[in-house]
């Protein structure tokens, strides 16, 4: 079979509704990244340790794995558009509250609710663009979503260092309400129904767990869904403990730290635009054969280098940059080989999709905070074991379905 791909591209009609629905997934790191210079204040607002700060970011991960598991089904059943109103509306409701509470504890109660918010937009508007796109379209769409939604972790840190510089970190969740807010008036009034035939058995427990069951059998569904949430893993390690290594461990400023962020974000997303190039070229499996060594390779030479006491600041930056731009190339394929041939129950496997990579992040964020530390080699060593793994996986992966065939 030739590695060149057949000339599919992403109708320019198109375009606007996935960049409506990339703004709408930008909420996740959003909600994310605006309150990681904040990290610190928190912990002395509250008077509680950084392990328990840290925790508003585990429990987060939780809602939003669990949260997907009910929209799936949901969005099968009822469409797509009623839960995501819904879930926007869970969302705004949750961040109020974030700015109201003194204790951290009901602050990481409030972080969990709006995750659960929050998963709406993550998992729906796979299923929308599953709902329009063939497989190769889909890698490209979902390149034009990261484009879109990428804009968010280098606008996010920046927005929550200059809330902190004219307020307290409250406002920050103030802002995200606002955002929640004019997401859901978008969607109200602009997003159109995509789901053709409803499966009003969908929501049916039975029904739920069958199609659970039956995706969790697919090799390849399994496969892709986690050689890709453990390579994204990587990245939740990077934003668990990078706020206190740049702030804590090497003295830098939240506004700096943001720069930081930022720099990586506009990385992850010159990669996932050089995808869209490359899709017009080769096709996905033979891309993503050759990107899954990146974060391996990456992950691994940072923690050699740290080891041997080599690595300084600028070489600490320059391999973060390779390896969160890494995902940019690998993240837009993996997600569209996964979603191949499950058209009947694009919600669920979507849903299943985000469930299962974001167990994997609760998982390394919840390591990350065990380990909290000014030094950047747990968050390193933790980075180097998921692009490992994520290689293994994957490796694995094409060698079952080579051996099916």
């Amino acid at each position: 079979m030739s590695d060149k791909a057949p000339s599919f591209s992403v109708p320019a009609r198109m375009q606007g509704w996935i960049a409506l629905l990339g703004a709408v997934v930008a909420l996740g790191p959003l909600t994310i990244d605006m309150y990681l210079p904040a990290l610190p204040v928190i912990g002395t607002d509250l008077q509680t340790g950084s392990d328990q700060v840290q925790l508003t970011l585990a429990s987060y991960f939780i809602g939003l794995a669990l949260g997907q598991l009910i929209y799936g089904p949901a969005s099968d059943r009822h469409g797509r558009k009623p839960p995501l109103l819904i879930g926007l509306a869970i969302y705004v409701l949750a961040s109020l509250m974030c700015t109201l509470t003194n204790d951290v504890m009901m602050l990481v109660f409030w972080r969990f609710v709006q995750a659960l918010g929050g998963a709406a937009g993550m998992v729906i508007t796979r299923a929308i663009v599953r709902d329009r796109c063939d497989t190769q379209q889909a890698a490209r769409a979902f390149s034009l979503l990261m484009l879109v939604m990428g804009v968010a972790p280098i606008l996010a840190p920046l927005i929550g260092g200059w809330v902190l510089a004219l307020a307290n970190w409250r406002w920050i969740f103030a802002v995200l309400a606002g955002y929640g807010a004019l997401m859901f008036l978008l969607v109200f009034f602009a997003i159109e129904e995509t789901l053709v035939t409803r499966n009003p058995l969908a929501t049916r427990v039975a029904v739920i767990f069958r199609n659970y069951r039956h995706l969790m059998g697919q090799a390849d569904f399994v496969g892709y869904t986690l050689s890709n949430g453990l390579a994204w893993a990587g990245m939740f390690a990077y934003i668990t403990g990078s706020a206190f290594v740049f702030i804590e461990g090497f003295q830098l400023s939240a506004q700096q730290y943001a720069y930081i962020f930022g720099a990586n974000a506009g990385g992850l997303i010159l990669a996932s635009q050089i995808n869209v190039q490359l899709l017009k070229r080769f096709r996905l499996s033979f891309l993503l054969d050759r990107m899954m060594w990146l974060p391996c390779l990456t992950g691994v030479s940072l923690v050699i280098l740290e080891l041997l006491g080599w690595l300084n600041l600028t070489g600490l930056l320059i391999g973060l940059f390779l390896f969160i731009a890494s995902l940019g190339l690998i993240g837009p394929n993996g997600v569209a080989l996964a979603m191949h041939n499950q058209m009947k129950v694009a919600g669920s496997a979507s849903a299943l999709m985000g469930a299962l990579q974001f167990t994997v992040a609760t998982l390394t964020g919840a390591t990350m905070s065990l380990f909290s530390s000014a030094s950047p080699r747990p968050m390193l060593m933790l980075m180097a074991v998921c692009g490992v793994l994520a290689l293994l996986v994957y490796r694995w992966t094409v060698e079952r379905m080579a051996s099916s065939l």
